[in-house]
């Protein structure tokens, strides 16, 4: 083999391995250190609220039900369910925040439908026309329902003490993608993201990358009853 045909396969194989690289860190399938909250002196804050008094906090209990889908890794599968819910091997991004919630005690459908009923006007998502079997898997209601039933926090991922583990974060302008957020950070302190978008790792380091494309238009702490704005 002739030295400038050796020197072109080279090139080849490194241009091959630097997109395989990229393509794998693209997608959080590279290994790399993850750092917490305390590494960055911020505090982890606990709910005062023990909701399915099961001895673990709202926060940290919404953080783990959202956690256990991402290591289920549902299939990502939009489509009308009878009843509302899907199969535990199903779902798309709302179903990790209703499947979260459940973890914690809650029933994020009923809730939902609870509020749509008495306040009907303000989803536009409903037209008026509520529907019990799907009201509670679209990101639009959910941010109409998280805007009424939970603290509001910074949208700028970099302010990273304001990030704690079990906020929802919703992105897009038209809300088209929702994920709790973890309580694993990268190296400058932003927080990882818990979601479902068919991705290979559902525990990423994406809320940058989410927010590049789809800018984030909700961050919220749930407080029950609370309606509160900071």
């Amino acid at each position: 083999m002739s030295i400038i045909l050796r020197k072109r396969v080279f090139f080849l194989f490194a241009v091959i391995l630097t997109g395989v690289y990229f393509a794998l860190s693209y997608f959080n399938m590279v290994p790399r250190r993850v750092y917490t909250a305390r590494d960055f002196g911020i505090e982890t804050i606990k709910s005062p609220i023990d909701f399915n008094a099961n001895g673990i906090d709202d926060y940290t209990d919404i953080l783990l039900g959202a956690r256990k889908d991402a290591v289920n890794k549902p299939k990502y599968k939009s489509v009308y369910y009878a009843g509302g819910y899907p199969p535990e091997n199903e779902g798309v991004c709302t179903d990790v925040i209703w499947r979260a919630f459940r973890n914690a005690g809650y029933s994020l459908k009923d809730m939902v439908d609870e509020h749509i009923g008495g306040n009907v006007l303000l989803y536009p998502r409903v037209e008026g026309k509520p529907d019990k079997n799907i009201d509670f898997r679209r990101v639009p209601n959910l941010k109409v329902f998280f805007d009424n039933n939970a603290a509001s926090y910074s949208l700028d991922p970099y302010e990273i003490d304001e990030w704690q583990p079990g906020d929802v974060v919703i992105f897009g302008e038209n809300y088209t993608h929702i994920a709790i957020v973890s309580d694993k950070r990268n190296r400058v302190g932003v927080a990882y993201i818990i979601h479902n978008a068919g991705q290979p790792i559902r525990e990423e380091d994406a809320l940058i990358r989410y927010s590049n494309s789809h800018p984030i238009t909700g961050h919220y702490r749930f407080e029950p009853g609370s309606g509160l704005t900071n």
